[in-house]
């Protein structure tokens, strides 16, 4: 008789075949057999996903019951389901799986043991199986076997579509989680960046409830002091590619929790973006593509199966998921002791804010809950005017409750341990994009480093009215011209305009998504006059 590891439980009572944590090796030749992707000349597992290369917001919901209801911050990001609708969907959903072949996954999120949460990851497609078992902490034989009932269930089944008219979604895919069924349900979208953004919804969700911070951020350590550095970021800002640096343990990419015995992964994985990937810049991520990694939306060539990295036809957004000890000098178990410096990310595309500047505690709060980055505003030609972005807290659509409760859990930390922070421009400098230049990643390097080692401590600095920031005025390593944004432009006059255009979104945003914030913090952020 056929072993289902508990899937009669939630429905599933008829799959054609059940496998449970299988190896790299066959859940690649299993992907390659049911015509799922391909292998590149590196031996990645290679696929594309469709019309969603990238998270789909507007479709991602929490289903509202009492027992939760008042613990979530409701609104435009944390939009409710009724419960009635979310069981209509489930129910076509296992309908679906039935008689199908089912991979399983049980594994962890969690490396501090007393936070470990287990969770079973049940797909319909090897690839996305593969992908979650990168990405999650995996079980020992011995945990596996005595894994039991997992905490948290994720059902991703992309082959099922919605139908918004009869099902109450916004689109075909849906992405539905339900903190009270301790259930995750997700379909109509391939992109396996829902099932790890799920996994880290969900623990965003716990963790503050037992006292430790959640956070959308990547970490590392130095081998010899073990001091500790997290960096916050959004999307494209560096996040993934500053923390994977060769002089110092890699503890994780993206998501942590910050416990008083200090931080956490919740991951046993990264996933990296690939857009312009080079060996040159980002050598660490660049070898992580190889057996045993899933590469989505990156445009090979048929014949030599080579990446053209450059190639953003399918998407911007492409991507590779690979576990954290493809990376030569990664900290496993992911934990670290109390960070010493904190690093806020932002990719400023208008060409305006300092390369580094430091905060006191009231600015790292301003500039926390604000989650400042900006994009371009397309890919056409001749569109160069930048989008704000202010993502609350670096992860925004991931935050489950209140902002204020994890921004005063983060204020309590920095304060308690003395914790410095810095907030880090990888974005343009010179003019915004279409006139300056992308930051050099050797200069912001260096100066991270340099925050990371203290030589930022006996410098001269220099107070910018317009953004309320103290600027250091040199940095080894870094040529002294760059530090003030506004020396790098050739009209001034062009970057006190477009400086104070910044300055006034900062004030508008804030206003509007925080009018209850302390007078302390508001004071801590930009002043357009």
């Amino acid at each position: 008789m056929m072993e289902t590891f508990g899937l009669e439980k939630l429905g599933i009572a008829n799959p054609k075949a059940v496998y449970r944590n299988l190896t790299p090796a066959q859940l690649t030749e299993a992907a390659l057999a049911r015509g799922e992707g391909k292998l590149s000349n590196k031996g990645a597992l290679v696929v594309t996903t469709g019309k969603y290369t990238g998270r789909s917001p507007k479709d991602k919901f929490i289903v509202d019951t009492p027992a939760i209801h008042d613990d979530i911050a409701w609104g435009s990001v944390n939009v409710p389901i009724e419960k009635e609708k979310f069981d209509a969907i489930k129910a076509k959903v296992i309908a679906y799986l039935q008689n199908r072949e089912i991979f399983l996954f049980d594994g962890m999120a969690g490396a501090d043991p007393v936070c470990t949460r287990k969770f079973r990851i049940v797909n319909e497609l090897a690839s996305q199986n593969l992908f979650i078992r990168d990405l999650l902490i995996r079980p020992t034989a011995e945990e596996l076997a005595n894994f039991g009932e997992p905490d948290f269930t994720i059902i991703a089944a992309p082959g099922f579509k919605c139908v918004p008219e009869i099902d109450g979604t916004n689109s075909e895919a849906a992405i539905m989680v339900n903190y009270e069924e301790k259930l995750v349900v997700i379909c109509g979208s391939q992109y396996s960046g829902e099932i790890k953004k799920s996994v880290f919804s969900v623990m965003n969700y716990l963790m503050p409830k037992e006292g430790v911070l959640p956070m959308h951020c990547s970490a590392n350590m130095d081998p010899e002091t073990q001091e500790t550095a997290v960096f916050f970021g959004l999307s494209g800002t560096g996040k993934t590619t500053l923390s994977a640096d060769p002089n110092r343990k890699l503890i994780g990419d993206d998501e942590h929790g910050w416990s008083d015995r200090g931080i956490f992964n919740f991951e046993g994985g990264c996933y990296a973006k690939c857009i312009d990937l080079t060996e040159e810049n980002e050598p660490e991520i660049y070898n992580a593509i190889k057996f045993g990694s899933l590469v989505e939306n990156v445009v090979m060539d048929e014949e030599t199966r080579e990446f053209d990295f450059t190639d953003d036809s399918l998407t911007e957004n492409t991507r590779v998921g690979y576990p954290v000890d493809f990376i030569s000098n990664a900290q496993v178990p992911g934990v670290g002791g109390i960070p010493k410096v904190v690093i806020f990310l932002t990719a400023d595309a208008f060409g305006v804010l300092p390369p580094i500047a430091r905060l006191d505690n009231d600015a790292a709060m301003y500039h926390f809950v604000t989650g400042f980055t900006s994009k371009l505003a397309g890919t056409e030609r001749g569109i160069t005017e930048p989008q704000p972005t202010f993502s609350t807290l670096f992860g925004e659509p991931f935050m489950p409750m209140d902002p204020s409760v994890y921004a005063n859990m983060l204020g309590e930390r920095i304060e308690k341990y003395n914790t410095k922070v810095y907030l880090v421009n990888t974005g343009w400098t010179g003019g915004p994009y279409g006139v300056g230049s992308r930051m050099k990643l050797k200069y912001t390097r260096a100066m991270v480093t340099a925050a990371l080692n203290g030589s930022f401590d006996n410098v001269e600095y220099k107070h910018d009215d317009i953004f309320n920031l103290d600027i250091p005025q040199s940095c080894p390593d870094v040529p002294s011209e760059i530090m003030n944004p506004r020396d790098t432009w050739a009209d001034k006059d062009a970057y006190d305009a477009q400086a104070k255009k910044l300055a006034k979104m900062f004030q508008d945003n804030f206003e509007k998504k925080y009018p209850n914030m302390p007078e302390n913090i508001k004071a801590a952020g930009p002043k357009a006059e």
